[in-house]
């Protein structure tokens, strides 16, 4: 006795489920994706963009003059501890009155931190745990004669692989 089936008929309800499974699942996807970008990043580089422009011309002209100066910059992140050094175009240690880094991560605030580094002989040191990964870093130094000194590298912190980071300039 073999049981003949008849083949199931394809109907509008089959299409709506679908159609509805197929884009609820992009519609999902879409909305997950937006909540995860909106927490991770704000998106916000300045906090006001008509000012940023008009401060330009200075900011660069600063930039240039001071590395026309040809100083040279140490930042090493080794053992727990970020050590800063700066040298003149003659290797001679510059001497500064304070320090300040501004560590942030690429995307994101979260992680985001402010270092003041204290003077330790010729170079500035803090100990500081900073967790692994891609960092930017905003050197602050106060130097007498200087209006400001502003210094802008890359710091990659791989723990793993290398003991010891040494910063990079974008």
């Amino acid at each position: 006795m073999s049981e003949t089936k008849t083949p199931r008929e394809f109907t509008g309800r089959h299409m709506l489920v679908i159609m509805l499974a197929f884009f609820g699942t992009i519609a999902g996807v879409n909305i997950f994706m937006a909540t995860m970008a909106t927490k991770s990043w704000t998106g916000l580089v300045v906090k006001n963009t008509y000012v940023a422009s008009q401060q330009f011309n200075e900011k660069l002209a600063a930039s240039q003059a001071q590395a026309d100066l040809n100083w040279k910059v140490g930042l090493t992140y080794r053992d727990g501890q970020l050590i800063f050094d700066l040298a003149d175009d003659q290797n001679q240690p510059i001497q500064m009155q304070s320090v300040q880094i501004a560590l942030t991560r690429p995307i994101g605030i979260s992680q985001d931190r402010t270092l003041t580094l204290l003077a330790e002989g010729e170079k500035f040191t803090v100990r500081e745990a900073i967790p692994s990964g891609v960092w930017n870093v905003v050197i602050n130094a106060d130097i007498d004669g200087f209006p400001e000194f502003i210094y802008r590298a890359r710091l990659i912190i791989d723990p793993e692989q290398s003991p010891a980071a040494d910063a990079k300039s974008p």
